[in-house]
């Protein structure tokens, strides 16, 4: 089946270059939409403004929801809110002809698993210490810590390929999916997998946040007993 066209291949075929060129672009795009949301403030929020700060109080909730906290939703509100933005613009990208998302290749979303993945963990330490952090690995039981450990280790390190692997291997198969539509019948057919394409992207944002969210409360909350 013939490749679809794509913009940057009028620069360099290339599929590293088409990915960094991008990825380089949902960084652009965020940049400038950040710089329309804030560039003239005001109470009443209107356009690009009143979108954001929708978006920055739906991701809050959704944190408080999750830790129990507003206080710590607050904290790691920059955290989610940016991989939120990455996911989604770079899923979206995708859907319209002539781009490709930067999420489905393995290098980006593999990296985002990485960040969430060191972060929680650093957090986890520093908020509980290390001995009382990895105490947690051993189960509750001491008698049983030789077979827990190893089990939350390989557990914990599964957190990795879970978020990339979803992400990557859920915006690859819809661009296989749009590629074939768009083959085949390339005017009215395509309409409704844009619709469907375009809920998915923002799912498959949804989930990365919310799974973000869980895994840092699962270092950083602290069970009273």
């Amino acid at each position: 089946m013939k490749e679809l066209f794509l913009f940057s291949d009028l620069i360099y075929h290339n599929h590293s270059f088409n990915y960094l060129f991008h990825l380089i672009l949902i960084v652009a795009i965020i940049l400038v939409l950040a710089k329309f949301a804030t560039r003239s403030l005001q109470l009443v929020p209107k356009g690009v403004q009143n979108i954001f700060e929708a978006y920055v109080e739906g991701v809050a909730s959704m944190g408080k929801s999750v830790l129990g906290s507003e206080e710590l939703s607050r904290k790691y509100l920059p955290l989610v809110a940016t991989i939120g933005l990455i996911v989604v613009t770079s899923n979206v990208i995708g859907i319209i002809p002539g781009f490709e998302a930067p999420s489905s290749s393995l290098n980006l979303t593999l990296c985002l698993a990485l960040c969430v993945f060191l972060y929680y963990n650093f957090e986890g330490i520093r908020t509980q210490g290390v001995i009382k952090y990895f105490a947690h690995f051993m189960g509750p039981n001491k008698w049983l810590a030789p077979l827990m450990f190893p089990i939350e280790i390989v557990s914990h390190l599964s957190r990795i390929i879970s978020l990339s692997f979803r992400l990557f291997g859920n915006i690859k198969g819809d661009d296989l999916f749009l590629m074939v539509v768009l083959s085949l019948a390339p005017w009215v057919a395509p309409l409704p997998a844009f619709a469907l394409l375009t809920f998915m992207a923002f799912l498959q944002a949804f989930i990365f946040m919310i799974l973000t969210y869980v895994y840092i409360a699962g270092a950083v909350v602290v069970e009273e007993h």
